[in-house]
């Protein structure tokens, strides 16, 4: 995601996930086309932008590639149709999930197959420097890899950089048909995945200013200007845990005996103590011994070009934020080597490989624009294999709402736009005294500043700065489950035949009505020092959604949800169970007062006033029923309560 000042930042994720209908509609991935007798084409490993106007030539023999052969496993339409089965409330394999060892050995790539996939690459003259259970990794000269991928790799103009691509899709021997899912790294343009959190990177402190109000219109801007026909309140310090848990229902859950893993990139070096002060100092329960724990890569990788410290403050909310809802959960944080898609993807897969956990929130991603086929393949893959263990991920959809204002076309965010992930939108939460719920918009902002006189709000409501993500994507075919929920004005909106719609359900994002954070940020002299500031973004969301589900679980007796989408949507129009969020909630303009330090820290370099709206979400509606900017809704008091068993009467 992509930082906007103190605002709040997108996803980035360069991904994929673009496959053929009938694939898609359960997210099997894409079938190999045979380009000639003796070869299998690898549909989607040429790149979109690898055009004839744009190839610059052959790249040199001897300049050296590394890529990825994913394995396709024993039986990757099996895989699809037995995820679908454990997940789908209506099915008579509900909740019969494998173990990582089970799923392994019945769809997992046989050692013959693997020897095959070596025998094949490094008669090519490449070596084989790693196999997994996902893959077998190869380095070696273009030369090589051109005679193992049956293509030309040629040089081709990307914007205003070159980078290296297969002139025609990539092709394995016919004798590895089924045997091969994919092939990535043959193209060389970065694949990576930005974090969403909504403020500048936490390496440098960031206080907000006050006056704040502590719940929702419990302090009126009154001496500044009326918008909207009225004094606006001043925006909240952040709300707490104690207030999230009241409003999304969460009673007497706590999360206790579930397991919630976050991935993020990188790790911060202070996240124990960070935790632990900010549950003591803002009513949480304390953390007990054991409770958290770190995954991490061996060496962490290209620090600089991912911007390494701003992921800090992403893991940092994440953590804080999972803990606050869900107090009693376990929670395991396991970081990746960096922000790109092979090692995003390497996490994942140790969160599935060894079941971690049954509820994994990722705060990360890119705009569907960048996915390629080759990634979305392996992508779900990884959430299939989770599926049919009782995993379900939850991804946050971005910050940038319809994507046009930061990249010129209406789009979704990926992995978000996968069948295969609940997406999670955003929502303007108004939170009042005694921590009673009062009203939810679609997260969506427009930013007014304070006129120079100090009499009025400049080109008010002003101008879009960051909303929730959704809308219809242009690659996923429409998955059954929300078949007769989505409007058939979303879902068909790119396609007569339908695609699917992000998100899924949504949850507190706007930075505005945001969530109190705590971290250790470095100083003007240098010292660091534990502070606190306000935070959103689906970032926050996201967390928000996971630590729910974790109260579900707990009140379903500990039984694993899993992927969770067939249930969500199952529940839609039930009685109490989703608050339906719509822009205009109250009947009129909706806006807080919110004062920043010009310098980010104190009052010396001067303040800065401005407006923010509330249900402005670029071209998107949070409309009544679902729509493209909440899903389903945030979840109600009969939620949670939803998942509990009921218990049989006897009379």
């Amino acid at each position: 995601m992509r930082s906007n000042s103190a605002k709040t930042r997108a996803v980035s994720m360069a991904a994929a996930l673009p496959m053929i209908a009938g694939a898609l509609a359960l997210g099997i991935p894409a079938a190999h086309a045979a380009d000639s007798p003796a070869r299998n084409a690898l549909k989607g490993t040429k790149p979109l932008w690898a055009t004839a106007k744009a190839d610059k030539g052959a790249t040199n023999n001897g300049a050296q590639v590394k890529a990825r052969v994913y394995l396709a496993g024993q039986d990757s339409a099996g895989l699809a149709a037995y995820a679908k089965a454990v997940s789908d409330p209506s099915s008579p394999y509900y909740g019969k999930y494998l173990s990582p060892k089970q799923a392994q050995a019945r769809f997992g790539a046989t050692k013959a197959q693997v020897a095959a996939v070596k025998s094949w690459l490094t008669s090519a003259g490449l070596k084989v420097t790693e196999v997994t259970q996902h893959y077998v990794a190869v380095s070696g000269d273009v030369a090589s890899a051109e005679k193992a991928f049956g293509t030309q790799l040629h040089n081709y103009a990307k914007g205003a950089k070159t980078y290296r691509a297969p002139a025609q899709a990539a092709s394995v021997p016919a004798g590895l048909k089924g045997t091969v899912l994919t092939v990535t790294g043959l193209d060389s343009a970065p694949h990576k995945a930005d974090h969403d959190d909504t403020l500048p990177p936490p390496d440098a402190v960031f206080k907000n200013a006050g006056p704040f109000s502590s719940y929702y219109g419990s302090k009126t801007a009154s001496t500044l200007p009326s918008a909207y026909g009225t004094k606006l309140p001043y925006a909240v310090k952040g709300y707490t845990g104690k207030q999230l848990r009241s409003v999304y229902g969460a009673g007497k859950y706590t999360g206790k005996g579930v397991r919630v893993a976050i991935t993020d990139a990188y790790a911060s070096p202070t996240i124990a103590y960070d935790a632990g002060k900010y549950a003591q100092k803002n009513g949480d329960k304390a953390w007990k011994t054991g409770q958290l724990h770190q995954s991490l890569p061996a060496d962490f990788t290209k620090t600089d070009e991912c911007g390494a410290a701003g992921w800090y403050g992403e893991e940092t909310l994440d953590v804080e934020a999972v803990h606050a809802v869900a107090p009693d959960a376990d929670v395991t944080y396991v970081g990746a080597a960096s922000c790109y898609d092979d090692d995003l993807l390497d996490s994942l897969s140790k969160v599935v490989d060894n079941h971690l956990a049954d509820i994994v929130s990722n705060s990360w991603g890119d705009i569907e624009a960048n996915q390629t086929p080759d990634l979305a393949a392996a992508y779900d893959q990884v959430f299939q294999l989770g599926a049919v263990q009782g995993i379900g991920f939850y991804f946050s959809s971005g910050d940038d709402g319809d994507q046009v204002a930061n990249t010129g076309t209406k789009q979704v965010d990926t992995p978000a736009n996968s069948a295969w992930v609940t997406a999670v939108g955003g929502t303007s939460l108004a939170v009042g005294k005694g921590d009673k719920y009062l009203w939810e918009t679609g997260w969506g902002t427009t930013k007014s500043s304070l006129s120079a006189d100090g009499k009025s709000w400049t080109n008010f409501p002003g101008a879009f700065t960051s909303g929730a993500g959704g809308g219809t994507s242009s690659t996923v075919a429409e998955p059954y489950y929300q078949k007769g929920v989505v409007p058939d004005s979303l879902a068909k909106a790119n396609n007569a035949s339908g695609n699917r719609v992000v998100p899924d359900i949504a949850a507190i994002a706007d930075p505005n009505t945001g969530f109190l954070v705590g971290q250790t940020q470095t100083f003007p002299d240098g010292s660091q020092q534990y502070s606190e500031y306000r935070i959103g973004g689906t970032s926050l969301a996201a967390p928000t959604i996971a630590a729910v589900q974790a109260l579900a679980e707990q009140a379903r007796g500990g039984k694993a949800i899993g992927f969770a989408n067939p249930s969500i949507y199952a529940k839609f129009g039930k009685k109490g169970v989703y608050h339906d969020v719509t822009d205009n909630p109250t009947g009129h303009g909706l806006g807080v007062v919110r004062v920043d330090y010009a310098n980010s820290i104190d009052a010396t370099g001067g303040l800065l006033y401005s407006v923010r709206t509330l249900g402005k979400d670029s071209s998107l509606s949070a409309t009544k029923g679902y729509d493209d900017v909440t899903g389903v809704g945030s979840p109600a008091n009969g939620y949670v309560a939803s998942y509990a068993k009921k218990s049989s009467k006897k009379h």
